[in-house]
């Protein structure tokens, strides 16, 4: 059974790697293998739309998302966790519910924000919206309040503030849940589609996932060249798993155990 479900995850990432081998007059051919490979598609792609620049804003947006991520939610669940104020829980629960709002409901007035401050086709407009993170700041928070109380205390009877015990104490002890959290932002940042095609008009400026769509317009699908371009947005997220397999899988193991 396991090899089977294999073998239907693997199929589509076997059939676009041979289609976008495969010249334009037998795209369509339902061979599994190319009978003359060829790299015409990907000539094409390069040419079509451009993909060097299109993947160093695609890295740029997901690292600079990755890190803002996980340091704007570092600091915040740690106020959440160990900090107690009047309406710190009303807080709480109103900062949750941003989480089950939405997204088309908030998109609107973030884009008329960044239009009125110019950011739009920028990397900014990639980043910052999204750099607060409800379940980000949710996960961590678990992990925080499940730090020994005892050691807090003894690091502040020793003098260290909170900013000495959440750098120097908590944070290198979270590098599991923080890993997790890295991996499924920069993942989820690679994938993202909708946001980066509403804030960014210039090809040159978007990422790669709004450049796929290029390949499909009112006169018809290169499928070829689509194809070859899919294969190529794939390949980094694919090293990515292969040189962090159990980081990743992991990651995806304790989100589901939150």
């Amino acid at each position: 059974m396991l090899v089977a479900v294999c073998l239907a995850t693997v199929l589509p990432f076997w059939w676009m790697l041979s289609t976008s081998l495969k010249s334009a007059n037998v795209v369509f051919d339902l061979s599994p293998l190319p009978t003359a490979p060829t790299f015409e598609n990907y000539v094409q792609m390069w040419r079509a739309i451009p993909m060097a620049s299109m993947l160093v804003n695609t890295f740029l947006n997901a690292g600079l998302l990755m890190v803002g991520q996980v340091i704007v939610a570092t600091m915040a669940a740690y106020a959440f966790a160990r900090w107690r104020f009047r309406g710190d829980n009303l807080l709480l629960v109103l900062f949750v519910g941003t989480w089950l709002v939405p997204f088309q409901v908030t998109m609107l007035p973030n884009y008329v924000l960044l239009s009125r401050l110019g950011w739009l086709d920028t990397l900014a407009a990639l980043v910052v919206p999204h750099l607060g993170s409800a379940f980000a700041v949710i996960m961590l928070r678990q992990f925080m309040k499940s730090f020994p109380l005892e050691l807090v205390e003894a690091a502040r009877l020793d003098g260290a503030g909170s900013w000495a015990i959440l750098w120097r104490m908590m944070v290198p002890n979270l590098r599991a849940p923080l890993a997790t959290l890295a991996i499924l932002s920069f993942i989820s940042t690679w994938n993202e589609y909708f946001w980066p095609l509403l804030v960014t008009s210039r090809p040159d400026r978007t990422v790669v996932q709004v450049g796929l769509q290029m390949f499909l317009s009112s006169d018809g699908e290169q499928w070829g060249p689509l194809m070859a371009a899919a294969t190529v947005a794939t390949v980094p997220v694919l090293l990515v798993y292969v040189l962090f397999q159990r980081q990743v899988v992991e990651a995806f193991v304790r989100s589901g155990l939150r």
